[in-house]
């Protein structure tokens, strides 16, 4: 088996997929990439068994076949050298590749291509199409607040809900949250499941900037996203999703109005007097007035910082860990938000104060209990 393809359309490709990988020592195969020729066509899948990825490519080449090539040393390779023709020659036999680029020979091993596993095809699935950038939006404002705890799984996902309304999106680890609802798409039918953390991370980085559609097909285990010539497949995470409904707060007398990106930088300063633990910043808001201030009574450290806000509701104070307000702020867009409070010890939200038309964004950020300093 013999192809020919230029070094950089190459790297692009792999690059695109390499994220599926794994370096499982249970299953060696799975640190190869899976090439495969059919008529002109290279097709590259990577997998670590529960997410997938495949992209297709034009080379040169009058014969097919398949070899699962070794993953880390063609990347490495690839990156040094420069944009030229680059020919593989593939020993059927003995899977030995030969790799040959300008004035360089390279030789390495690689395995039978018929002990890579098969990657997972679409069975009894239902469709929804997305538009690019509505699911690059989606990903953006959810994967922060996805939890990392292995003993919650549900959580270490987005949880996606379809109806003939809207599309929401859902990530929490229980101390923050974010529903990210879209108006403008759609499903013709209600269903809702689970995806995990690392294939939207790699759906994320391989959507493309163009408006194109997103072809979304979903069974009972799976999902399977399509789009220019990539196919990422994922295991849905089976698991019941938390009401989380029932957690946001309805009645929120006091309303903040604050510029978002001056609140975003005071928060950022103030931390870094905070406790290293905790992140812990100190609310006070007083008529149009918002004291923010943390200490740390370890080393002494302590920081005090004064912003004007529009406010409507009683004089409250109350305590947040910075590091999620921080992220909050940094993922929402607009120029002002709003942050609904009711009393304390219960959760605040934090909404953009113009929204899109088509996008509903609310984020739910829980207190934590203050000090008794002043």
């Amino acid at each position: 088996m013999r192809f020919i393809v230029s070094t950089s359309t190459l790297l692009k490709h792999l690059q695109t997929v390499n994220g599926a990988s794994s370096s499982s020592t249970v299953l060696p195969i799975l640190e190869n990439f899976l090439f495969e020729i059919k008529e002109g066509n290279l097709t590259i899948s990577a997998t670590d068994l529960q997410t997938s990825m495949t992209t297709s490519l034009p080379v040169e080449s009058k014969e097919g076949g398949k070899v699962a090539v070794p993953a880390r040393i063609l990347l490495d390779t690839l990156k040094t050298l420069p944009d030229q023709p680059i020919s593989f020659n593939i020993d059927d036999s003995t899977f030995s590749i030969e790799i040959s680029a300008g004035d360089g020979k390279y030789k390495l091993s690689g395995e039978n291509g018929d002990d890579f596993p098969k990657i997972p095809v679409v069975e009894n699935a239902s469709s929804v199409n997305l538009p690019a950038a509505v699911l690059t939006e989606a990903i953006t404002k959810t994967i922060f607040a996805v939890s990392n705890d292995e003993l919650r799984p549900a959580m270490t996902g987005v949880f996606c809900q379809l109806s003939d309304q809207f599309i929401t999106f859902v990530a929490t680890d229980a101390h923050k949250l974010v529903r990210y609802r879209r108006m403008d798409s759609k499903a013709e039918k209600t269903a809702s499941f689970i995806l995990p953390k690392k294939a939207l991370t790699l759906l994320k980085a391989a959507l493309p900037s163009t408006d194109i559609n997103v072809s979304v097909d979903y069974n009972a285990t799976s999902a399977f996203f399509k789009f220019e010539n990539i196919n990422l497949v994922c295991r849905l995470i089976d698991e019941r999703y938390p009401d989380y409904e029932a957690v946001i707060p309805a009645n929120n007398p006091n309303k903040l109005i604050i510029d978002r990106a001056l609140f975003l930088n005071t928060l950022r300063r103030v931390v870094i007097f905070a406790n290293k633990t905790t992140h812990q910043v100190r609310l006070k808001i007083n008529g149009s007035e918002l004291n923010i201030s943390s200490e740390d009574l370890d080393f002494a450290n302590e920081a005090h910082e004064r912003l004007s806000c529009q406010y409507e509701g009683e004089d409250l104070e109350i305590g947040f860990n910075a590091r999620f307000l921080i992220e909050m702020l940094s993922n929402l867009s607009g120029e002002e938000v709003t942050l609904e409070l009711s009393t304390p010890n219960r959760a605040g939200l934090l909404i953009p104060q113009t929204n899109n038309e088509n996008e509903d964004v609310l984020m739910l950020v829980m207190p934590v209990m203050l000090n008794s300093y002043n």
